[in-house]
Formats: C-alpha cells, sequence, structure tokens
C-alpha cells in the first residue's frame, strides 16, 4: 500500500492498438437481411460496419450490416437474425438499432478524431459516423473496416435521404399505405373529428350544442386548407362571414365546460392591413364578442397568446438547448456534464417555459371553472400555442381527455385536425431552416386511404398494448337518470383574472426565485416582503391555485398540476436511460406497475372461470390469459433501456462514488417520469 503522501506510478504501457482490432471478428456467417415493410426499398448498405456500445465510452461493440431504406436507416448483427425473447415492448415496425428517416437529427463525421457536420456532397468520407436522432437515441459507427465503395454509397445514402428537400408525395407514408394490406378491425375508439356525427357527438358530450354549431363550409378545403373539413363556431356566425375572411377573425369551439363556459380560439387577421381593412375587421370582431357575451352565452375573456407567451422562435431555441443535454456521446460526457447539471439546465430556459404554459392553462381554468367566463385563445396561426393551451386545459377539466381512447381523440381533435404544421415544425421536408415552408398539401391526386396513427396494433401485440393500460384505473359511476339535474348552473359574476402576461425578471433564474417561494412559505409573509419576486402570480390565480391543492383530490373532477419549480421534473428516463450504472433492475415504478399488471390479469382471469363455472358455458374466446410475466426482468429505465450491458465506471473520486454505492437512496427515488403532476398521471389510463 502506497502511503498517503505517496503518488502512484504512471502506467508505462501504451497500446497502439484500437479496441476495435484487438476485438476484431470474423464476418457474420450467416446473411441478415432487413425486415422491409410493404412499400418499403432497400436503396444502400455496407458490410463489416461496427457499432459502439454507448454506455460507457469505450470502444466495445459489434460488428453488422449498416443498411439505408426509403424509410430507415438500421444496423443489423447477429443478434437481429434471432428472435428477441427477451424484450416485451419489442415494436413490430421499428427495431432497436432503426432510425428512421424522419428521425434523423444531425449527422456528423469523424476525421482524425474531430467531429464535422455532414451536409451535402462530401469531398472526404469519415471513417467514424454519428447519428443524433430526434427521440433523442445517439449512435455511433466505426467504418475503419469497411470496403472504400460502401462506404461511399451508405454515408452518400444517408445524407441524401435523411437529409435533402423531398415532395410530401415522396415521403414513405404514401408507398406504405398504398401496399400495406387493410387490417383494420373496426375496434379502433378515437374519434378522429373527420365527419360532421363525429363533431356533432362531441357537442353533445359537452352540452354545448345549444349555443354552438357544426359548419360544413371548408368541404373540399374550399375556405382555407388550414381549417379541418367540418369545425364548430357559434351560432351567431355565418357561413358568409367565413367565406368573406377566409376562416381568420372566426371563433372556433374548442370544448364546453359542465357550467356551460366554452374554450374557443381563433386565428388573427394580419397586421399589415390599410385602414379601411382594418376597421371592417375590428366590427366584424366587436361584433362578434359582443354576441358571444349575451345569452345563452356567458362573459367572454380574449387572450392574445402570441404576446402573453413565449415566442415559438423562443421555444425552439430553448429546445434546442434543451436537447443538447441529452445528446451524450458515452457516460464518460454523462460524468463530466453531471456535476454542472443544474446550471446548464437552467440556462436553457426550458423549464420556464414549461411553467409559464402550464400557469397559463391555469388561468383559462380558473376563467372557465370559477368565472362561468368564455375564453377565447388568439394566435397567429391558431394551430400552435392554442393546441398546447387547449390541450392542457381540457385534460385538466376533462376526465375523459385522461383516459386511453379519450386522450388519442383530444390529440387528434386539436392537433391533427387542428391544422399544426407537424411537416413544417419537424421539417420533415427539408425545405427549409426557418419554422414554416407553408407546404401545400393538395400533392396526392385521386383517392388516397389515410392511415391512423392510434391502431397500436401495426406496432406492437397485445402483451406490449398492456402497457398502455392503468389497470387500478377505476371509471367514473354513472349518475342515475331520475337523479339528474337538467337545470344549468347559474351564471355568477366573479373578480375578473386578468389573462396578461408574466414576464420573469432576467436577473432572477428558474431555481432561485423557487427557493424564494419556498422561503415565503416557511417564514411566512412577514419575511416574504422582503423578497422582491416579480413573476408572482394574481392573487385570484394564487387563491384558486392553493384552495385547490389544499382539497382532496378527485381524480375524475378537476386536476391542476404543480407549478413551483422543485416540483417540475425533468424526464430523468431520457437522461439516464443510456448510463446502465443508474438503473434499478428488477426494481423501480416501471417494474412495481408490470407487477400489478400481472395480479390484475391473474385476479380477473380467475373472475372469468367462476363466471364460466356459474353460467356453465365453454368459450376459447373470453378465457383471459396473463400477458405479462418475468417483469422482474424490467429495469427502472424500461422501455428506454431494454437489455443490460457490462458497463465500466466513470473516473470519479473514489469517495464521490463510495457515497453513491453506499447509499440506498437511488433505489428510493422516483425518478422515472417528468412528474409535472403526479395526481393527474395517476388517472390516465
Amino acid at each position: 500500500m502506497l502511503s498517503s503522501g505517496a503518488k502512484a506510478a504512471k502506467p508505462s504501457f501504451v497500446s497502439y492498438i484500437s479496441p476495435e482490432e484487438i476485438q476484431i471478428k470474423e464476418p457474420i456467417e450467416k446473411e441478415v437481411n432487413p425486415h422491409l415493410l410493404p412499400g418499403e426499398l432497400l436503396l444502400c448498405e455496407a458490410s463489416t460496419v461496427y457499432k459502439y456500445i454507448q454506455e460507457d465510452g469505450s470502444n466495445r461493440g459489434t460488428y453488422g450490416k449498416l443498411v439505408c431504406t426509403n424509410f430507415k436507416i438500421a444496423f443489423l448483427d447477429d443478434d437481429s437474425a434471432s428472435d428477441d425473447n427477451e424484450s416485451q415492448f419489442k415494436n413490430k415496425i421499428i427495431g432497436e438499432n432503426d432510425i428512421t428517416l424522419q428521425c434523423v437529427d444531425q449527422i456528423y463525421g469523424v476525421y482524425d478524431e474531430k467531429k464535422k457536420l455532414l451536409t451535402g456532397q462530401l469531398r472526404k468520407y469519415p471513417e467514424k459516423l454519428i447519428i443524433y436522432c430526434k427521440d433523442l437515441r445517439v449512435f455511433n459507427f466505426c467504418l475503419r473496416y469497411t470496403k472504400e465503395e460502401e462506404v461511399k454509397r451508405i454515408v452518400s445514402g444517408i445524407i441524401h435521404h435523411s437529409q435533402t428537400p423531398k415532395l410530401l408525395k415522396r415521403l414513405f407514408l404514401f408507398s406504405y399505405a398504398s401496399a400495406a394490406p387493410n387490417n383494420s378491425d373496426g375496434r379502433n375508439q378515437t374519434v378522429m373529428f373527420d365527419t360532421l356525427e363525429d363533431w356533432r357527438a362531441e357537442l353533445e358530450r359537452t352540452k354545448g350544442n345549444v349555443q354552438y354549431k357544426v359548419v360544413t363550409t371548408n368541404e373540399g378545403y374550399r375556405v382555407s386548407e388550414k381549417l379541418p373539413l367540418y369545425f364548430v363556431v357559434p351560432i351567431c356566425v355565418s357561413e358568409e362571414s367565413i367565406l368573406k375572411y377566409e376562416g381568420r377573425g372566426i371563433p372556433i369551439w374548442c370544448w364546453s365546460c359542465h357550467n356551460g363556459a366554452a374554450l374557443l380560439k381563433m386565428s388573427a387577421f394580419p397586421k399589415e392591413q390599410d385602414d379601411s381593412t382594418s376597421q371592417m375587421q375590428k366590427a366584424f370582431l366587436d361584433g362578434i364578442y359582443k354576441t358571444i357575451s349575451k345569452p345563452p352565452y356567458e362573459l367572454l375573456k380574449t387572450d392574445d397568446l402570441s404576446s402573453s407567451l413565449p415566442s415559438l422562435q423562443d421555444i425552439q431555441t430553448a429546445y434546442t438547448r434543451f436537447k443538447q443535454l441529452f445528446l451524450i456521446d458515452n457516460s464518460t460526457d454523462f460524468w463530466a456534464t453531471d456535476v454542472k447539471w443544474f446550471s446548464l439546465l437552467e440556462s436553457t430556459n426550458w423549464l420556464e417555459i414549461i411553467r409559464r404554459v402550464l400557469k397559463k392553462a391555469i388561468e383559462v381554468v380558473e376563467c372557465l371553472e370559477r368565472q362561468h367566463t368564455n375564453v377565447l385563445l388568439i394566435e397567429e396561426s391558431a394551430a400552435d400555442l392554442c393546441c398546447v393551451i387547449s390541450s392542457l386545459v381540457q385534460v385538466m377539466m376533462d376526465s375523459y381527455s385522461r383516459t386511453k381512447s379519450g386522450f388519442q381523440s383530444l390529440i387528434q381533435k386539436e392537433w391533427v385536425i387542428g391544422g399544426h404544421g407537424f411537416l413544417d415544425r419537424c421539417n420533415h421536408l427539408h425545405n427549409s431552416d426557418k419554422e414554416e415552408t407553408g407546404e401545400s398539401l393538395k400533392t396526392q391526386s385521386g383517392p388516397f386511404r389515410f392511415l391512423t396513427v392510434w391502431d397500436w396494433s401495426v406496432q406492437f401485440d397485445p402483451k406490449a398494448q398492456a402497457f398502455l393500460n392503468n389497470p387500478l384505473y377505476a371509471e367514473k359511476p354513472k349518475p342515475d337518470k331520475s337523479q339528474r339535474k337538467t337545470a344549468r348552473f347559474k351564471h355568477q359574476r366573479q373578480l375578473s383574472c386578468p389573462l396578461t402576461q408574466t414576464k420573469s425578471s432576467p436577473k432572477r433564474g428558474f431555481f432561485r426565485e423557487e427557493t424564494d417561494h419556498l422561503i415565503k412559505n416557511i417564514l411566512g409573509k412577514r419575511i416574504g416582503k422582503f423578497i422582491n419576486s416579480s413573476d408572482e402570480p394574481p392573487n385570484s390565480f394564487r387563491e384558486f391555485y392553493d384552495s385547490w391543492h389544499s382539497k382532496p383530490v378527485d381524480y375524475h373532477g378537476l386536476l391542476l398540476p404543480r407549478i413551483d419549480g422543485p416540483e417540475i421534473r425533468v424526464w430523468a428516463q431520457r437522461y439516464l436511460r443510456w448510463i446502465p450504472e443508474v438503473q434499478l433492475h428488477g426494481g423501480g415504478t416501471i417494474a412495481t406497475a408490470a407487477k400489478i399488471l400481472d395480479l390484475m390479469e391473474e385476479v380477473q382471469s380467475l373472475q372469468v372461470k367462476m363466471d364460466e363455472e356459474h353460467s356453465q358455458a365453454i368459450s376459447g374466446d373470453i378465457h383471459a390469459v396473463s400477458m405479462l410475466r418475468n417483469s422482474a426482468r424490467l429495469s427502472s429505465l424500461f422501455p428506454f433501456a431494454l437489455i443490460q450491458r457490462q458497463s465500466v465506471k466513470p473516473a470519479l473520486p473514489t469517495s464521490t462514488w463510495k457515497d453513491l454505492e453506499d447509499e440506498d437512496d437511488l433505489v428510493k427515488r422516483d425518478d422515472e417520469f417528468v412528474d409535472l403532476s403526479s395526481d393527474m398521471l395517476k388517472c390516465i389510463y
């Protein structure tokens, strides 16, 4: 042993052989071919590609074949040829080593150990390829032992098919939809909102059919491509005005509260207008506002989200910075950045944006719930921030939106049919680096069978779909028809809750001001007056917020998220999923939920058997089989980390690592979710 003052001798051995050369093995004996979907074509491939194991920062990995199709980039090794029986959440379309072309974020090449962003045509081809994905995965490939011609083909092919501009009809969706068989079994309960009947049923469900109507003005998209075929407007709005203003300045109904108050959205008129046109538009809007403020409607409040919330550019910038914290190459980089995690997280401003959006949604909820007031959300396109706020409000207020089918229907209504520019915002067509491209959707001629994203049977078998269900969910009992109240809630005027912008002080950080708020709660208002917080929400808001959180939770009623800084947590599964040291094998809330699901299925199976005994019926169709077994094999980071691999612990001071290993607090930590509201998550099934 060395004395306390002695220094360890430096290693004198130097290896000039890379780890890949030490571990090199014979090529794959049996030919491994990619699993191609209907309409999927193999474009290029390269053999003897070395894929690094990302977790430990070493050069360990496996050899295989790298292929590129018109749908995905896939790495195929020996394990690809055998069935993966360990994975209980296996996707039928995308494998663990597959990257869809639309999921590629950035591609880097490594030249002499230096990274360079790859775009366009290359003069020199890299010896290593690093692919960063939009779902925060990172793939690292070594091309040092691949034939030169294959390197040129695979690198050029990946860059071309994942990053160059393309037409909408060139997307894989169209070739797949044309070739895939129609296996829809009709059991999908998601409301698609593409028919008059769907909208009328939603009006009936929310009791909004007294004040609102479904219009067919935009059939054939003759008014606007950015509006759905069918949508709901106040009864006072004429179809002539919809045609005249091309859908702008028209309040569109989103949802009605139990007390009759409604949530609406509206796209703003263009700002650059001549005086006569502006006066005409202003008179039209004044007439709409006055009409909605009269019976049978409630009072009306308007909120211009473009001015009361961060701009789309600010949100995009913050998310880009936030995303960089998760795009980590290996555990060595993870531990290097972990020591300054909170300062890096705060500098992104992402959590502050999340809190401002949640706060705005709660303000809208207060107006609807307590003040019985209609709220009209205004935005330039009514298809970005309006989608966010309206969706959050409905999840908070409508228990149906917290069920699986209800939540999917909500996304379909507010985002898909609501006209959110997924192609533009995600830059799927790569037509421009700007936030909006204005791509026309009239590129497909003739009838086309659109596919629904809510048909989970295409991606997962019943065992995997079982993870989407909450076995402890209890549906709200329906009230007796004889006891139903037909009278509406009496309108009560309340103090106004201003829907104004709450700007955060640039001198105060996200964590700093929340520490101040905790001090106020602990030491009382007397010391709180000495702490100047410019981001304090309105008094009526805080009263409404604190009053709700002080009462027992009704999971079928109103649910409000917690918006104080210490309670807004990052999705640790994403941040830690490539670091095996922090996984709890056989433990964590994921494994607990899986075990509960096993027990619930056993109870249901026994109940079915008892019913069979009583009815003396024999039917194999109703016999319940337990779907999930071996739940102890799951880790706390499931499904992001499916397979445990050996990993080398990072170089940390002995005392620091000892503190991490000796304590059992890792097992006790609930770090599986972005728990913006634990109350809200509990009732989603």
